[in-house]
C-alpha cells in the first residue's frame, strides 16, 4: 500500500499504471506464493472526461484555413465520416463508394467492421481529389506509395488550428467527437450515431448527450425562478 501511494505521488501513475500494479501485486501472492484469491480494495477509477469538441464556425474557420487537396480532403473526411486517425489512413481506394455516398471502414478499433456516410461535399472533393492524385491501392498514399502516416495529419491538423486560430487543445480525435456532437444537435438518433461510430456500447456514444450546444442551452439555475428584489444602494 504504501509503495502505491508513494508511486502515485512521486511518479504521478496514472489510473492505468495503478491497475497494472495491483494486477501484478496480486498475480505474485496468488499465483506465485500461492495465497488465496483477495480483493483489493485499491483500484482507483477511471476519470471521465467530456470530449473536447468544435463549434460549427470553429470547423468552417479549419477547413477554410486548409489551401492544399490532399490535406484539405483528409481532414473533411474524418469529420464528414466520423473517423479515427488510425481508420483513415488505412482506407483503400475500393473502400469509397461515390455512387451510395458510403464508407467502408475494415477492422475499426475492436477489429469490428462498419460503414459510415460520405457528404455530398467531400463526394465533390474526393472526386477532385483522385482525378489529381491517382491514388493506387490506398486511398492516401505517402510520397514513397505506402500509406499516409498518422503523424503528417497531426501535423497538417496542427498547422489549420494555428492558422484558423482555434482551439489550441484540440486534437484530430476533436473531428470525430464533433462530428457526433454535431449530428445529435441535429436530431439524429443517438442508437443510429452509435452504428456510425463504430461504438459497442451506446453508453459510450450517450457521453455526448453531455456536451452539445442545445442540450446546455436547455440547462437553467434554480436561482432563475426565485423573486429576489435588486440590491439596495450602499449608503
Amino acid at each position: 500500500m504504501r509503495f502505491l501511494l508513494k508511486s502515485i505521488e512521486d511518479r504521478r501513475w496514472s489510473e492505468s499504471a495503478q491497475n497494472q500494479a495491483v494486477n501484478a501485486i496480486k498475480f505474485y501472492f496468488e499465483k506465485v506464493l500461492g495465497q488465496e484469491r483477495t480483493f483489493y480494495e485499491l483500484r482507483p477509477r477511471k476519470s471521465q472526461k467530456l470530449p473536447g469538441v468544435f463549434s460549427e464556425q470553429e470547423i468552417i474557420a479549419l477547413f477554410k484555413a486548409i489551401e492544399n487537396l490532399k490535406h484539405r480532403t483528409i481532414l473533411m473526411l474524418i469529420y464528414s465520416a466520423g473517423l479515427r486517425i488510425g481508420e483513415s489512413v488505412k482506407l483503400r481506394k475500393a473502400d469509397i463508394n461515390l455512387e451510395r455516398k458510403s464508407i467502408f471502414i475494415k477492422a475499426g478499433k475492436g477489429k469490428k467492421d462498419r460503414y459510415s456516410v460520405l457528404s455530398d461535399k467531400v463526394v465533390l472533393l474526393l472526386q477532385e481529389y483522385i482525378e489529381a492524385y491517382k491514388p493506387d491501392y490506398w486511398l492516401f498514399e505517402g510520397q514513397d506509395g505506402g500509406q499516409y502516416s498518422t503523424r503528417s495529419i497531426q501535423q497538417v491538423f496542427r498547422r489549420a488550428v494555428a492558422k484558423a486560430d482555434i482551439n489550441p487543445y484540440s486534437t484530430v480525435h476533436t473531428l470525430r467527437h464533433s462530428f457526433a456532437t454535431h449530428l445529435l444537435e441535429r436530431g439524429m438518433d443517438l442508437r443510429y450515431i452509435q452504428s456510425l461510430l463504430g461504438h459497442s456500447s451506446s453508453e459510450t456514444t450517450e457521453i455526448y448527450t453531455h456536451v452539445t450546444k442545445k442540450a446546455r442551452e436547455k440547462l437553467y439555475s434554480p436561482l432563475d425562478f426565485l423573486d429576489i428584489d435588486k440590491p439596495t444602494k450602499k449608503t
